[in-house]
């Protein structure tokens, strides 16, 4: 995989945009929750903008008075109930680990994806160095997320439903009902979880303000539907994808209002890439490609020693561009979202 994002790349993206609409917004609590001392040092140094400063202007919305013990979150699996104040945080996916981050705590243990050997690292360093591994995604260790003695658990139904029970009897657990296209309702849902929603309506202005940053950068919207931007996937043990529009990074593309090609806006998460020799449907004026796993074992290295993806007319521009998995396709949530809107405006010339 790409080597880890640096701090100092990470602080620079976020913080270039949208300084005044997240301070702004940030009116509240300067404090971070008890155990989210990781994820909230680099920020309280930045003096930046972005979605950093959001998070270090804001509280996590538990510093009532008088809370309540417990708050009732609506999940996908019905009414839970939660700690008003929640310290002690399991994340058992990459979207719950991105909310949980950009929210200002520091997970107690998160899953890590199949095919890597760790979590993500597009994230500062040291953000993650005090988060244990609780096994992989979609099939996490049970003991080891309860010696962690956690007081809430972030999931979806569409990775863990079947364990359910199971997670429920060592702390509450929140589901979403999927992960991916529905990153920005699942990030409200794990913001009620956290009780952070003074963090989240900062970080969702930030966002928004990026999305007409980059959209303006590129030539706006009537410039950014006239490009044909291609999204490929190689995962190893499988058949190679087209990334469609009911995706994660679809989603951005779609924010930026950039064009697709036709097969690409599909309303699913993937189209079965064509045979190796019969690639021109995922030509486009920009390809952008990334592989999870070994690129032996995941097709890259035959699809793209192929002819036929030689004679791409993007490829034969030097605009197909090879991208980080982690990110693309793993780094579900504002913080990812914010990196990739970057690299959009970088790579396609804003």
């Amino acid at each position: 995989m790409p080597g880890a994002y640096s701090r100092r790349a990470l602080l620079g993206a976020l913080g270039a945009f949208g300084a005044s609409a997240a301070l702004a917004a940030c009116k509240g609590d300067t404090g971070f929750p008890p155990d989210s001392g990781s994820a909230a040092s680099p920020t309280s140094s930045a003096g930046g903008g972005g979605l950093l400063a959001a998070r270090a202007s804001s509280g996590t919305g538990s510093a009532s008075p008088t809370p309540p013990p417990t708050r009732t979150v609506h999940a996908a699996t019905g009414q839970v109930q939660v700690p008003a104040a929640p310290r002690r945080v399991v994340v058992l996916g990459t979207a719950e680990l991105d909310s949980a981050l950009t929210l200002g705590f520091t997970p107690v243990g998160a899953a890590r994806p199949a095919f890597d050997s760790g979590l993500p690292d597009y994230y500062p360093t040291g953000w993650l160095s005090p988060v244990a591994h609780v096994g992989v995604v979609g099939a996490p260790d049970l003991a080891a997320i309860k010696r962690l003695r956690p007081d809430v658990i972030l999931s979806s139904r569409s990775v863990d439903g079947a364990r359910y029970q199971q997670l429920s009897a060592i702390a509450p657990t929140v589901l979403t009902e999927s992960t991916g296209a529905s990153w920005k309702q699942d990030f409200q849902l794990h913001t009620q979880a956290l009780n952070a929603q003074s963090v989240a309506d900062a970080i969702t202005s930030a966002y928004q303000d990026h999305v007409r940053e980059v959209t303006a950068g590129l030539g706006g919207s009537g410039s950014t539907r006239k490009q044909q931007i291609s999204l490929i996937r190689f995962v190893q043990d499988q058949n190679p994808s087209v990334v469609a529009a009911h995706s994660f990074p679809g989603s951005l593309l779609a924010d930026v209002q950039l064009g697709r090609p036709d097969a690409q806006n599909a309303q699913t998460e993937t189209v079965a890439l064509p045979a190796t020799d019969k690639l021109d449907a995922v030509d486009g004026t920009t390809i952008f490609y990334s592989t999870s796993g070994d690129p032996a074992k995941a097709h890259t290295d035959e699809v793209l020693n192929s002819d036929a993806w030689k004679n791409l007319s993007a490829v034969k521009a030097g605009r197909a561009y090879a991208v980080d998995d982690q990110l693309w396709n793993q780094g579900v949530g504002y913080l990812g979202s914010d990196l990739i809107l970057a690299q959009l405006r970088r790579y396609l010339g804003g």
